[in-house]
């Protein structure tokens, strides 16, 4: 009798670790899928004349860009603290 739960138990966790299972993958794929972008001919095409496949509008102003590296760089840091 004993040895009949037993393999009623181990049976139960198997069956809960699998179904545990197949619920992470389910979310995990409905949780990565739309980060993946659709490649199609149209976005093959703009990869070939443009270079890249992005959604921005407009391109990175570089000027900015070095303003604001300046503007970090160019701030006091505090000195650390000696123990």
């Amino acid at each position: 009798m004993v040895a009949l739960f037993w393999i009623a138990f181990w049976a139960g966790l198997v069956v809960l670790a699998f179904a545990a299972g197949i619920s992470l993958r389910i979310r995990l794929r409905e949780h990565v899928r739309p980060r993946i972008p659709l490649v199609d001919d149209e976005a093959i095409d703009a990869i070939l004349t443009i270079g890249t496949l992005t959604d921005d509008d407009e391109p990175l102003d570089i000027g900015d860009i070095d303003e604001e590296e300046r503007k970090f760089w160019s701030e006091s840091w505090d000195d650390p603290e000696e123990l």
